[in-house]
């Protein structure tokens, strides 16, 4: 016959035994000692000052004094002496000071939360609604992440070792690359897209000395539409007001392009200054909306219409004819 329990090793009366209540009496001591276990601190690596009969307390690592060697382990002051318990995997322990609940996984406790606030300090990775793993220690899976100021205002840092490093936030379709905004292998500021998420083009350039804006794959604004023969087409203003811009304008026809500035606060043709066109005096230029015969017949018709909330741009086809239109800006 055994002599202690498989779980507590609460020990066991044995047959003929004499003096029964001395074993009776340790395994009472031993329930009293670690059921609904309360202890009142779990960083201390060497035994406090003072002690009451039934203080527990579990022993930090690395303890020290009458502690030492006991590391993990329940430890309980009874009769001017302190007794020590081994947990076993799945022991629970409430802290009397914090409300806080700690577990022993095996080989150390671990916060399980409760009254008191949880130590996330260097935790080794966090997972929100999915699993972290090595590269991505801070994993959140939700419909969306709320980061709110707690002052005058809310910065999101994003830090690097060395200018030749990558500090940058990259967006994804199925966890495949098609945009990246930030500072990569360099101090200058770019945004860049990507069809398939192995070759990126850059579309925007801030120069980190100078802060010059560059356009490395193209114009600020490019647009091809066909337009039918006497009727419109309009888009929203696509550059600022005040405006500061150079339209190049050509139509598939042999022969048939122009190059106008468009200038100044947004007014109507008084916005624009016609620099080259071919040929001469095909282009005219309106103020407000077009319908698709409000301008002269046998050219173009431009206008800047200032009427609604949003400054528009409208070319009017009057050349006899359907016809492909490109439209292309530099400038501001």
């Amino acid at each position: 016959m055994s002599q202690t329990s498989p779980t507590l090793s609460l020990p066991y009366i044995q047959p003929a035994q004499a003096q029964k209540h001395v074993t009776h009496n340790e395994a009472l001591r031993i329930l009293d000692a670690i059921t609904q276990l309360s202890v009142i601190s779990t960083t201390l690596t060497e035994p406090p000052g003072q002690v009451a009969n039934g203080d527990r307390y579990i022993v930090a690592d690395a303890a020290t004094g009458a502690w030492a060697g006991q590391d993990a382990n329940v430890a309980v002051w009874v009769e001017s002496a302190w007794q020590f318990f081994t947990p076993n995997v799945g022991w629970r322990a409430d802290i009397s000071g914090s409300g806080e609940e700690v577990r022993y996984d095996g080989t150390d406790w671990q916060s399980v939360g409760g009254g008191g606030a949880v130590d996330l300090q260097n935790v080794a990775s966090v997972g929100i609604g999915t699993t972290a793993d090595a590269t991505n220690k801070l994993s959140v899976s939700a419909d969306a992440t709320l980061l709110s100021n707690a002052g005058a205002g809310h910065q999101l840092k994003l830090n690097k070792a060395a200018p030749t490093d990558t500090t940058s936030l990259l967006f994804q379709t199925g966890f495949s690359g098609r945009a990246e905004m930030g500072t990569a292998g360099n101090d200058n500021f770019s945004i860049k897209v990507s069809p398939d998420g192995s070759n990126f083009k850059t579309a925007i350039r801030t120069d980190a000395g100078s802060g010059a804006v560059q356009f490395p794959s193209g114009q600020s604004y490019f647009q091809d539409v066909f337009i039918t023969d006497d009727s419109a087409w309009s888009v929203d203003i696509p550059w600022s007001n005040p405006s500061r811009i150079l339209l190049w304008l050509s139509v598939n026809m042999e022969g048939r392009f122009y190059l106008v500035a468009i200038t100044g606060t947004l007014t109507g043709m008084n916005n624009f200054g016609e620099m080259f066109a071919n040929p001469p005096g095909t282009l005219n230029y309106i103020t407000g909306p077009l319908t698709g015969t409000t301008g002269p017949a046998g050219g173009i018709n431009l206008s800047i219409d200032v009427t609604g909330s949003v400054p528009k741009l409208f070319v009017e086809n009057r050349l006899g004819s359907n016809r492909l239109f490109t439209l292309s800006t530099l400038g501001k």
